[in-house]
């Protein structure tokens, strides 16, 4: 661990004349973000890439798996190397700093994709998905955590938004990458969409070890005050850099806490608190229908040498489609069409998140969600009753709905809410369990939704529509606003300090300064 922590010494500029004042820097803000943010598009690169590759005849006739659950089995086991790797950030970034994290987990992540690569069997590709979703599941709780940490308050919710963008257009692109190679005349022919996940993955390990800077909270905890000063005042501007180090360190100083907290402090008061709310907006994100819709994207084996059972697939946005009249291929294409709404619809929380409370965000995407879900629900029970009715035609435009509520609120809210609750000592093992939660709520989804679909048909819709109605009473009786609050604020907003810090003018000085610059910044894009 000695060897692989972050020990470099960050230092002010040459030519920097001692005291002399900066100012805050957001587009440094925005590039740090955008690189890091590498990570989480491999993440959504990985959600898509399997999708046509495991419904063609050449993969299928290679691999010869046992029936369509081994299928199920390689898509599934990804997601519990997901939540592995999530609950390793727990550790290691505490221990040897949120980049350099990001740049082991990358290390991961590369194993198992050339594993993936240069597969010949069933057991190989399994593998291969448990290896390097362990990589991915350390990249969904690393760069949330990371970019967090360098986020001034104003605009932390639109960073953690251009997060979700960077996703959602790794989504969208990887399925035209994937299609294109699919006509390359070669058996081989989804090995290169696999493989050249390996190219930004390098990028990604060897910036986060050599040009990222450490988080500047991290440094603080390891009693680096220097350090984290000197990133401060790049992020945010010298006079900002000198009122936060005083707030991080009070912040740590009233959580009673060293460089790091354990396990177990999560699950005791007040902080079980946090926890609970933290897990339970990211297990929900999952189960209000979002997977259940768009798991599985294509519907039809691009040969004939194999086919799925039908109840399997029920749920699937090209199935969706086909029942509303389109044939096999437009299925297809319309389901790449919900990755175009994916994308654009991620820009919304980019320009808007920050404007309106996080409860308020959450809880309009909750109500379109709901009533997208009522829609395809109404949908498929008329297509069972008239079938070739061309009015159901209309079901199309409801998943496109769905995600279009669901990337403006959820998608980019509960990263962004569950990374950012936690006090600092427990940011990291905090933000790692939500994600886990996550990973294991995508699990479920994956395993129970093909019987649910095929014992209740369109009945499914409403059964995720009732969990909207849930998530809807627990965002708004539950969960707790952060608008606008910095991250060392959130232990006085959930009552983790002992109650004997009084504000003091200094305080009051201090948090005047931070809102005036945060204010700047939001107006800077």
């Amino acid at each position: 661990m000695g060897i692989l922590k972050q020990k470099k010494v960050v230092r002010p500029p040459k030519g920097l004349i001692p005291g002399q004042r900066r100012p805050a820097n957001i587009r440094y803000v925005y590039s740090l973000t955008s690189f890091v943010c590498l990570g989480s598009f491999l993440f959504g690169w990985n959600q898509g890439v399997m999708s046509m590759i495991i419904a063609d005849a050449r993969w299928l006739d290679l691999m010869k798996p046992a029936n369509d659950w081994t299928i199920g089995f390689v898509v599934s086991i990804y997601n519990i190397g997901c939540a592995l790797g999530a609950m390793t950030v727990g550790f290691f970034a505490d221990s040897i700093g949120r980049e350099r994290t990001i740049s082991l987990a990358t290390i991961i992540f590369i194993a198992g994709a050339l594993l993936q690569a240069v597969s010949y069997t069933i057991t190989q590709m399994t593998l291969g998905r448990l290896i390097l979703g362990v990589g991915v599941g350390a990249y969904s709780a690393g760069v949330p955590l990371y970019i967090t940490e360098i986020a001034p308050a104003a605009v932390r919710g639109r960073i953690g938004a251009i997060n979700l963008m960077i996703l959602c257009f790794a989504e969208m692109v990887v399925f035209f990458v994937v299609y294109g190679f699919f006509f390359v005349e070669s058996n081989d022919w989804w090995r290169y969409p696999i493989g050249i996940q390996v190219l930004p993955a390098l990028v990604l390990a060897l910036g986060c070890w050599s040009w990222v800077p450490p988080s500047p909270r991290w440094l603080v905890a390891q009693e680096r005050y220097d350090c984290a000063h000197e990133v401060l005042s790049r992020l945010h501007g010298s006079d900002v850099a000198e009122f936060e180090m005083k707030e991080i360190r009070n912040s740590l100083s009233v959580e009673g806490a060293s460089s790091q907290g354990i396990w177990a402090d999560m699950f005791r008061q007040p902080v079980l608190r946090i926890t609970f709310l933290g897990t339970t907006i990211q297990f929900l994100q999952q189960i209000t229908g979002t997977n259940s819709i768009f798991y599985c994207r294509v519907s039809v084996p691009c040969g004939p040498s194999w086919s799925y059972p039908t109840a399997n697939l029920s749920t699937s946005a090209p199935t969706l489609f086909m029942r509303g009249g389109l044939s096999a291929e437009s299925a297809n294409l319309a389901t790449a069409g919900v990755g175009v709404v994916l994308f654009f619809a991620a820009w919304i929380p980019v320009f808007f998140f920050d404007k309106l409370g996080r409860k308020t965000w959450l809880q309009i995407g909750t109500v379109g969600m709901f009533g997208s879900l009522i829609g395809i629900a109404a949908f498929l029970r008329h297509a069972e009753h008239y079938p070739g009715d061309p009015t159901n035609n209309g079901i199309v435009a409801f998943p496109y709905l769905f995600y279009t509520f669901f990337n403006m609120s959820w998608s980019s809210g509960s990263w962004t809410y569950a990374a950012e609750i936690f006090p600092i000592s427990l940011r990291a093992k905090g933000n790692a369990l939500c994600t886990a939660s996550l990973w294991i709520s995508n699990f479920i989804v994956a395993q129970t939704t093909p019987p649910i679909a095929s014992a209740i048909g369109w009945g499914l819709y409403v059964l995720l529509a009732f969990f909207c109605v849930i998530a809807f009473l627990f965002l708004r009786f539950a969960l707790v606003e952060t608008r606008g609050r910095s991250l060392e604020e959130m232990a006085e907003l959930f009552g983790v300090e002992d109650g004997t810090m009084k504000q003091d003018t200094e305080d009051s000085e201090r948090n005047e300064l931070l809102r005036h610059s945060s204010d700047s910044m939001e107006d800077t894009f």
